[in-house]
């Protein structure tokens, strides 16, 4: 494990094993030496608000009960509730749940949404579960944390092993217990209970319009470039297929098992994705395979690592050749990599900005619930490319006149905003 703690977020000595949290506060200090943020309100934005652990028993199947643990990180509130997925995984953590909801709170500070970051999740396989089971397992977890969540307080959303029928569940669960229906206490619904429109394909859509945008700062048209995108699930796929539709040439898409790869170019909707036949990529009549390592060495206009976290390393940061990585996933370059990408000039686009349209059309979800009436899918995607576009120039804007690099301009723009926040209502009592 990285030695780098809570306590030692400046510590030079780590590895490429670095948790969430530990990348976050690396994150946090290295932003803050180009704020002028009070360093009481740094302080504060290291640690969370609070964190939940709950044990939720199961009745299985087989009449047997077991008890999982289930958790929920509240980071920071000062700009509105706390938002982030609930995750179903054997791997979560409390430590992890904190990374993560201090990431969701510089998402939605970069977008300029009114959030906070959460994060949460239960320790489980959701693949050993059947889907009796793992409903039940869901509403008893919405009941453990009924008074930690609320429309007002925290809005939870889908995330690894958790998808709309998971949310369906919670929100109902939730509404039984209080009485009423209330559909904005979690976002990713089915449209037909109060979900939005766009809301699944929103943070690879966000990706794609965030690769354009990048691409034509760096002087190249969208339908000159290629791509390469590792990981072709809900994020990767969409945004391969959108950048595919705009004429840009996907050269290789993979999943768990590898990568197919033409240097001609793919036909994106052909391949099929994660959630239209799972790790089926392979299947895919290509010219040549690739391993996941080699897919992100191909010599590429832009490189979206959509899949897993801490895929880039120090061990492999050197023989990346494309000229722009677009973050698709959550953390998927650590600490030691972005520093050797910044030397040699690879322009790396942070997840909190790229992804973060899952996030922004969760917001147009809850607005939608707030007020009784849904929004077209021309609608979402109109007020998704508006609020990229906007988050985007921001960035830029510091990139440009403080010299920064694209995740330090990020960081900067969320900083200043929740420092700004904090400094306005200041410290009770």
């Amino acid at each position: 494990m990285a030695t780098n703690t809570l306590d030692d977020p400046e510590g030079d000595d780590y590895s490429e094993t670095e948790s969430a949290l530990e990348t976050a506060l690396r994150q946090l200090s290295a932003a803050a030496t180009h704020v002028d943020v009070d360093e009481g309100v740094i302080e504060r934005l290291k640690h969370p608000t609070r964190v939940v652990e709950v044990g939720v028993p199961l009745k299985r199947d087989d009449g047997s009960v077991e008890v999982f643990t289930g958790y929920r990180a509240q980071h920071d509130d000062v700009r509105g509730p706390y938002k982030g997925g609930l995750r179903f995984h054997p791997d979560v953590t409390a430590e992890e749940c904190v990374g993560l909801s201090m990431w969701m709170t510089w998402k939605c500070a970069v977008m300029d949404l009114p959030f906070g970051g959460g994060k949460g999740g239960i320790v489980v396989n959701p693949k050993e579960l059947s889907t009796e089971e793992k409903e039940r397992l869901t509403r008893r977890f919405a009941e453990e944390i009924r008074e930690t969540i609320g429309p007002k307080r925290d809005i939870p959303a889908p995330d690894m092993g958790t998808d709309a029928q998971t949310m369906a569940w919670f929100m109902d669960a939730y509404s039984m217990q209080e009485g009423e229906t209330t559909p904005g206490v979690v976002t990713g619904k089915p449209p037909v209970i109060g979900g939005s429109e766009g809301r699944e394909e929103a943070p690879g859509r966000s990706v794609a319009i965030i690769a354009r945008e990048a691409l034509q700062y760096y002087d190249t048209d969208v339908d000159e470039a290629t791509v390469a995108v590792q990981g072709f699930g809900s994020v990767g796929a969409n945004a391969a297929r959108l950048l595919d539709d705009w004429g840009a040439n996907v050269v290789a898409v993979s999943d768990v098992n590898g990568a197919a790869y033409d240097t001609t170019g793919l036909d994106t909707h052909a391949v099929p994705s994660h959630e239209e036949q799972p790790e089926a990529v392979m299947q895919y009549d290509a010219p040549n395979t690739l391993t996941n390592e080699e897919i992100l060495e191909l010599d590429v206009d832009v490189l979206v690592p959509a899949a897993i976290g801490n895929v880039l390393t120090a061990d492999n940061a050197s023989d990346v050749q494309a000229d722009i990585v677009v973050e698709g996933a959550n953390g998927p370059t650590t600490s030691a990599a972005d520093e050797i990408l910044d030397e040699r000039g690879v322009e790396v686009i942070p997840d909190i900005l790229a992804n973060a349209g899952g996030v922004t059309v969760s917001y147009f979800e809850w607005l939608q619930d707030i007020n009784r009436r849904q929004w077209s899918l021309e609608r979402v995607n109109e007020e998704l490319e508006s609020h990229m576009l906007s988050a985007w120039d921001d960035v830029r804007t510091e990139v440009e006149t403080r010299d920064l690099s694209w995740r330090d301009a990020a960081y900067v723009v969320a900083l200043e905003r929740v420092g700004e926040a904090k400094s306005s209502r200041g410290l009770w009592p």
